[in-house]
């Protein structure tokens, strides 16, 4: 019969979990997967300030209708393990002890590897601001390069609390002889939550194992409500004796995703080395404003909108490289290709 973790071992696994993640408990918890696979998030759309006029009908201006952006988010990660312990590598009286522990041992260097590599991934793919420096990072130059990026976020007006510096071990290297960097012992270790090792900037220093680390990149800067990496199912289960195996069986299922909010993806800024035999980063597609045929480079995919949304993260963005649109339509293009980051987004006005 099964023996299930709910009861038995469940608070064990989510606390291996919560402490061994590097993403989880970092990102925004605002929005619930419970239920359903996919959720629509849409964001009102302001508009801007104008003057105010003391004669006529229109005085504070021609009435504009808020609009929303809608971004569909959709989970795609679906995972699972089965795993067994016979008997004759067990003793009995151990046995649902010992599987016990070597299920938190699949938790802990499969599973949580696992995501965090995925979510890391997609943080890089999908940041509001991918930087390519063909320059190789140094002692020297690491703090300005950071102070690059926190410039962005500053200019864009994201909040100085909640922001998370995640670095390779390389970066680390150079950060941790700034003078600028507050280590571990000035923050005291009981404090530090998994894999944080300082703070720099009034931010949060996490350092990230190459294992889970997206190739090429040298730091990324996450304001916490910019992302979310959501687990809705994390399911683990160990039978004992089941028909056809004398011994344990033990099986697992994680379903999960990570997404940037659109509308706060400037609050995602990622480097990455471009200098020689290193990474890639896209440069952004050129569009004819007269007759809005976009031209990739790369053999890259273009997406673009023609609703003046973001087409990284517009519901309504269309694949293809010849919009059709009326004259004084705004069109916003990028494009991504497998092995390389994606690039800046183009935006021109048609002209006829």
């Amino acid at each position: 019969m099964p023996i299930y973790l709910h009861d038995k071992y469940a608070k064990n696994i989510q606390t291996i979990f919560t402490t061994q993640s590097l993403i989880a408990g970092r990102l925004s918890t605002e929005y619930s997967f419970s239920g359903v696979r996919t959720v629509n998030v849409s964001t009102p759309q302001t508009v801007p300030m104008t003057d105010y006029t003391r004669s006529g009908t229109n005085r504070y201006g021609t009435p504009t209708e808020m609009e929303d952006v809608v971004q569909e988010l959709t989970l795609t990660q679906d995972k699972s393990f089965s795993l067994t312990i016979d008997k004759g590598n067990n003793a009995d009286q151990n046995g649902i002890k010992a599987a016990g522990k070597m299920l938190g041992l699949q938790i802990a260097e499969q599973a949580i590897p696992s995501m965090d590599r995925y979510c890391f991934m997609q943080l890089a793919q999908k940041a509001g601001n991918v930087v390519g420096n063909s320059t190789k990072l140094s002692k020297t130059t690491v703090c300005d390069r950071i102070s690059e990026g926190t410039l962005v976020l500053d200019d864009a007006e994201v909040p100085q609390d909640g922001r998370t510096l995640y670095v390779s071990n390389t970066t680390y290297k150079y950060l941790k002889h700034s003078d600028e960097f507050l280590g571990v012992d000035e923050l005291g270790k009981s404090a530090l939550a998994k894999g944080q090792v300082g703070m720099y900037d009034n931010m949060t220093v996490v350092k990230v194992p190459k294992g889970r680390w997206p190739a090429n990149v040298n730091f990324i800067i996450v304001y916490k409500n910019s992302a979310t990496a959501p687990v809705k199912l994390n399911d683990t289960k160990l039978h004992e004796d089941p028909p056809g195996i004398s011994g344990n069986l033990l099986e697992g299922r994680q379903y999960y995703d990570l997404f940037v909010f659109g509308a706060k993806a400037a609050g995602v800024y990622v480097e990455v080395d471009t200098s020689s035999s290193a990474g890639t980063v896209l440069t952004a597609p050129s569009i004819a404003a007269d007759t809005g045929v976009i031209t990739p480079t790369d053999s890259a995919t273009v997406k673009y909108t023609v609703d003046g949304t973001d087409p990284r993260y517009s519901k309504s963005a269309q694949i293809g490289t010849t919009v059709t649109a009326d004259a004084g339509t705004i069109i916003k293009a990028y494009q991504y290709k497998e092995g390389a980051y994606p690039s800046p987004v183009a935006e021109v006005k048609k002209t006829a």
